[in-house]
């Protein structure tokens, strides 16, 4: 019978740890923020000491970073840096839908963003209504300066959030040429495709979003059979393309209210409802209030921001 020493026992025991490096790790979140704003909105500006993202999610914004503007379209991110003043306002008296997250981040990569402006890919935008999602899931909503934790939450919420974001900002880094890769290894051309295909139902749903289609109608306009419509869009969305046309509308919706250009009616019209009652059953199924209800909010809202 073999007989070892403590030490012998030690040193096979002993296996080397590979401490893993992290390029960018969020420290804190300090305000996360998903706003409707009103028609011709104004946000006269401020400066921190903390990083802040402002992705538009609807409409355009003007945006002032230090001395320079810039014109923010749907899909395009901008990043203040500390300290930086920044401020915007609402191009052509749009109503502009816009996501705000402000958080600390110390690593030396985070340089990078200073006034960055980037359009996002599909994966990225993925990514930003994760975090959205999560920090409902954390924190109540709508979401408030501090941010108040919730006290039924999911398990990691939390962190989540933080892996999401350093997730969107890592593949961020590596499109503006600070990686090995300028992809991930797992991103296929068959995904490619799935995406492209994602998009192009989006976008003839959103040229669409005012009438009516059907999944025969996108089916025909692109070539595409209902079936694989059907599965990757839900893949790559995580919805089915008939309740994502229908956010559309009610996303679409809520701008008109802002705007004030339309009253109800016009705006079922519009939309291909049927008639007001159907407009308001759909709009309050989805927003949680009905539209004279959502439009009170709004107006409310805007006259507290601009306090």
């Amino acid at each position: 019978m073999e007989v070892r020493t403590k030490q012998e026992t030690k040193d096979r025991m002993s296996y080397q740890r590979t401490r893993l490096k992290q390029t960018i790790v969020i420290d804190n979140i300090i305000t996360m923020y998903y706003f409707e704003f009103a028609k011709n909105y104004v946000f006269p500006g401020e400066q921190h000491d903390f990083w802040e993202l402002v992705y538009v999610d609807k409409g355009e914004v003007e945006v002032t970073a230090g001395t320079t503007q810039h014109r923010l379209r749907q899909g395009m991110v901008v990043f203040h840096e500390p300290d930086e003043f920044h401020s915007f306002y609402a191009c052509e008296g749009t109503a502009p839908n816009i996501i705000v997250l402000t958080f600390d981040c110390r690593s030396e990569a985070m340089k990078r963003f200073a006034r960055q402006i980037v359009h996002l890919e599909d994966t990225e935008r993925n990514l930003l209504a994760e975090i959205v999602k999560e920090g409902k899931h954390a924190f109540e909503f709508p979401f408030r300066y501090p941010l108040k934790r919730r006290q039924d939450v999911p398990a990691g919420s939390e962190q989540l959030i933080q892996l999401y974001l350093q997730t969107f900002l890592i593949r961020l880094l590596r499109r503006l040429g600070h990686a090995e890769t300028s992809k991930p290894l797992s991103f296929t051309a068959r995904e490619k495709d799935n995406e492209a295909l994602a998009r192009r139902v989006i976008g003839y749903l959103e040229d669409h979003v005012e009438g009516n289609v059907s999944l025969g109608e996108i089916s025909e306009a692109l070539h595409v059979a209902k079936t694989r419509l059907k599965e990757q869009f839900k893949r790559q969305t995580g919805l089915s393309i008939m309740s994502y046309y229908n956010q559309l509308k009610i996303g679409r919706a809520k701008s008109l209210i802002r705007e004030k250009t339309y009253n109800f009616s016009e705006i079922a019209a519009m939309l291909g409802f049927s008639g007001p009652h159907y407009f308001s059953k759909a709009f309050k199924k989805s927003a949680g209030m009905s539209p004279s209800e959502y439009a009170r909010s709004v107006q409310a809202r805007s006259q507290t921001d601009s306090e």
